[in-house]
């Protein structure tokens, strides 16, 4: 396999390698760049037409991940060329957050062949309820197809996101490729840092993404108080108090969900994922220490296995509440990743409204405000 990475700007339209492209269905291009190229797509199609023919997938971001930097308002690129593995690309549109199942149920059977090694998402970040999402893919393939990826993002302003669709930004779809042989090696690795505090709450009234009652009190009420002075920053400020959900008390697995919205006539909250009633919910906030310990151990969980220096990309999807809270900090969480990952590793990435992953192993979660890594190489 070869794999180049690089930035594409307005100043710096000569970084686009130039390469021949022998095999189409052997290439794949990966891109991260500001919701802005939804208006003015010429970045993207500039570097699409350095490689006709090669599957494309991408989507807007609230800041890119290039190395150990993060950027705004570029375009980060990935161009794997790969000896032996086939990629495919496939799309969906999902006309409200409701058909987010039936997207997902889409898009997998446009995948899934003999040969389905690994799955990469991107989905747009608002009109799609993430939940759904994963169930969707979740019922249709199978817990040896590694399947990861994120939600686009549009930084704090939560208006509109893209993925890459025929060569193309667009809204409401979303997008996947597919990765098939023996030849292709994949890792994830997802870890948040946020603290606990508070009780646990039973979620006693809630309509998939949308809670309305913790412990038969208003939710958006019981978030103000905890909140204070804080709460008219909603939901904005809300990025620093995400909640933690569990099936059961006794469960060791808790999945964090992140607010999109508030509504203060139902007095209910918006999550970037499902909050099924009978679930138990709990307030975290941030530790910034953790929260970079926490990229570091997703590196950990990620770091390729007897790659025998083969070359290797790291795709970093991290939450935009991350980045909020952590501020001037930030950087300091993908470098903490490259502290971990081999040397040699070339990475780029962006900063999501949700991320995708295996919890450990099996099949995919929704994840929010976690630093994600997804590693692909291939196999001599």
């Amino acid at each position: 396999m070869k794999l180049s990475t690089f930035t594409y700007s307005d100043s710096n339209r000569t970084s686009v390698p130039s390469i021949g492209v022998k095999n189409p269905d052997r290439t794949l291009v990966v891109m991260f760049g500001p919701s802005r190229l939804l208006d003015a797509p010429t970045p993207i199609q500039s570097v699409l037409a350095a490689y006709p023919g090669a599957a494309a997938i991408g989507c807007s971001s609230s800041g890119e991940i290039f190395g150990t930097h993060i950027q705004d308002d570029t375009l980060v690129v990935a161009l794997l060329q790969f000896d032996h593995t086939i990629v495919r690309a496939a799309s969906a549109p999902v006309t409200d957050p409701g058909k987010s199942f039936e997207a997902a149920q889409s898009l997998a059977h446009q995948l899934i062949a003999p040969g389905l090694r690994g799955v990469l998402v991107l989905s747009d970040g608002l009109g799609v309820n993430g939940s759904e999402l994963i169930r969707g893919l979740n019922t249709i393939l199978t817990t040896d197809v590694v399947v990861s990826g994120g939600l686009a993002g549009d930084g704090d302003r939560f208006k509109r996101t893209w993925v890459v669709k025929d060569g193309l930004p667009v809204g409401g779809h979303v997008t996947a490729v597919g990765l098939y042989g023996a030849a292709v090696r994949l890792t994830h690795g997802s870890k948040g840092g946020w603290d606990l505090f508070g009780p646990e709450r039973l979620i006693t009234r809630s309509q998939g993404n949308v809670l309305y009652e913790l412990n038969h009190k208003p939710a958006l009420q019981l978030y103000k108080d905890y909140l204070g002075e804080l709460a008219s920053g909603l939901p904005g400020t809300a990025l620093h108090f995400p909640l933690s959900i569990r099936q059961k008390q006794e469960d060791a697995k808790r999945l964090v969900r992140t607010i999109l919205g508030i509504d203060h006539a139902a007095q209910s909250l918006t999550f970037a994922g499902d909050m099924p009633e009978g679930a138990y919910a709990q307030f975290m906030r941030a530790n910034f220490d953790r929260l970079i310990q926490g990229a570091s151990d997703a590196a950990t969980l990620a770091t390729p296995i007897n790659t025998d220096s083969a070359p290797t990309l790291s795709i970093a999807i991290s939450c935009v509440g991350r980045r909020i809270v952590l501020g001037q900090r930030t950087e300091e969480e993908v470098e903490a990743t490259f502290d971990v990952l081999p040397k040699g590793v070339q990475q780029i990435g962006f900063y999501s409204y949700g991320e995708i992953s295996p919890y450990s192993t099996g099949q995919c979660d929704l994840h929010n405000q976690t630093m994600t890594l997804t590693t692909i190489s291939e196999a001599a």
